[in-house]
């Protein structure tokens, strides 16, 4: 018995396909048009029906950035898709004739870091994803938080900063806006244009017309000082974060990833350090200063990563709240 687990980004849809063990037997990419759900959903139901040809698939899971219900059915805003209250579930589900559920990316990713990842051994977890903006998802008490809507553990529009800079989302000061690639970039071209240390950084945007995330990782990996300060600044912003959403979570682990490659997971080991000293400096309760965020890179399919084992007594497709019951147990 095999699974499929799609991935919907804002610039490709990424698919494999699974064995019960979890192991990935294929995968499939394709380039996405944003601004046409149509183009999207036909993308999606091709994509799915390509890597079903000869096996016994059972269910497929559909990831993507946004507000699902709590009946993982339902699309109400996709913010790099135009999707509004979409029926994407019923939709597919009619066309393809198999069991299909829809869930947040960053869920996803964190169901799937709990399951076969580097929260396996934790009852209680955060996870952020950084790439563009930060996602985020949350385990407790071996069950996946959604909210009373479905729509919770959005971490990256926590905010950190009173009257902060403006995020997407209509508010101020969000996590997002500080420990993102894109404030990353942000932070470092403000280093670039103030000279300085920020000559290497400069350097770099004048060969290629702008920065790009590579190019601050790389120049991370070389102990650039401006790529580095612009680091430390990104690791501060993280490790405050980290430290208000420990008071209320009081997680056991903090799991850090995203897509490879980004600034942060190129850079994994100056990264953590300094995540970790701005979140022991900030936590409210003195044990919390033995637990230190883990920095965890996850491989760039790691949204399907959830999908992963869906047949098998490890994990079912990214669970309901009443389904999210320990792997393990084989319930």
């Amino acid at each position: 018995m095999h699974a499929i687990g799609i991935d919907i980004g804002g610039t490709k849809i990424a698919g494999a396909l699974v064995d019960e063990f979890g192991t990935i037997l294929r995968s499939e990419r394709t380039p996405t048009t944003a601004g046409d759900p149509r183009a999207i959903e036909d993308a999606v139901v091709e994509m799915i029906q390509k890597l079903a040809v000869g096996e016994d698939v059972i269910a497929a899971g559909v990831a993507a950035a946004g507000f699902i219900d709590s009946a993982q059915s339902t699309v109400y805003y996709a913010p790099n898709i135009n999707w509004r209250n979409e029926p994407l579930r019923a939709t597919l589900e009619e066309r393809l004739n198999l069991t299909i559920l829809i869930e947040n990316d960053a869920n996803a990713a964190g169901w799937a870091e709990f399951c076969f990842g580097a929260g396996q051994v934790y009852s209680d977890m955060v996870t952020l994803t950084i790439g563009t903006g930060v996602g985020g998802a949350i385990v407790s008490n071996d069950r996946l938080f959604r909210g009373g809507f479905g729509c919770g553990a959005e971490l990256g529009h926590v905010r950190i900063v009173p009257d902060g800079l403006p995020c997407g989302c209509g508010a101020q000061g969000c996590i997002e806006q500080y420990g993102s690639g894109r404030a990353l970039l942000r932070i470092a071209n403000s280093l670039a244009d103030a000279g300085g240390i920020g000559l290497g950084l400069a350097s770099a945007r004048d060969r290629k017309g702008k920065l790009s995330g590579k190019d601050v990782g790389r120049l991370i990996q070389d102990g650039d000082p401006g790529a580095l300060a612009a680091l430390r600044q990104l690791g501060d912003a993280l490790g405050q974060a980290c430290a208000s959403l420990a008071a209320v979570l009081d997680p056991q682990i903090f799991v850090f990833g995203g897509e490879s490659p980004t600034p942060a997971s190129c850079s994994s080991n100056r990264f953590a350090p300094r995540t970790s000293k701005t979140f022991r400096h900030g936590a409210t309760i003195p044990k919390q200063n033995s637990r230190l965020p883990n920095s965890s890179t996850m491989p760039e399919l790691s949204a399907l990563q959830t999908w992963r084992g869906s047949t098998s007594s490890r994990s079912r497709l990214c669970p309901t709240q009443e389904e999210s019951d320990r792997c393990s147990t084989g319930s």
